[in-house]
């Protein structure tokens, strides 16, 4: 959680390294509270019907509602700065985020990016977080 929290304290911050813990971790608590507010959303019933996922055995219907498109509004910035300062972390540029306008491929390879280790040492966008002793 305190991953978490350290993102959302760098809502605009585009500059420096984030670890690979800092944004996984991040991306587990933003799913965890996105489908919360989906199942509020739905719970609540404002949800906007037949844009969501049918599970036919169930007749289950989950649609995002209001509630999460401002929960994905809000960590839009947020969710943006820590993958570019992931980016910078292995020594890519934060334009790379870029690739992912290429269909399929774009997201495979920002995966790959995302999973691949710190480069070890001082790069041009700083310090490794890893070896940052406090």
């Amino acid at each position: 959680m305190n991953w978490y929290l350290k993102v959302l304290k760098q809502y605009a911050d585009f500059n420096g390294r984030a670890r690979r813990k800092e944004y996984w971790m991040f991306t587990l608590f933003n799913i965890i509270f996105g489908g919360i507010a989906i199942w509020l959303d739905n719970f609540l019933g404002i949800a906007f019907k037949g844009i969501g996922y049918i599970i036919d055995q169930g007749n289950v219907d989950l649609s995002p509602g209001p509630l999460y498109g401002i929960y994905a509004l809000i960590l839009f910035i947020p969710g943006l700065a820590v993958v570019i300062r992931r980016l910078h972390d292995i020594g890519k540029s934060g334009w790379m985020i870029l690739v992912t306008l290429i269909p399929f491929i774009g997201a495979i390879w920002i995966l790959v990016l995302m999973l691949t280790d710190s480069k070890p040492g001082k790069n041009q966008y700083g310090e490794n977080p890893k070896e940052v002793t406090l």
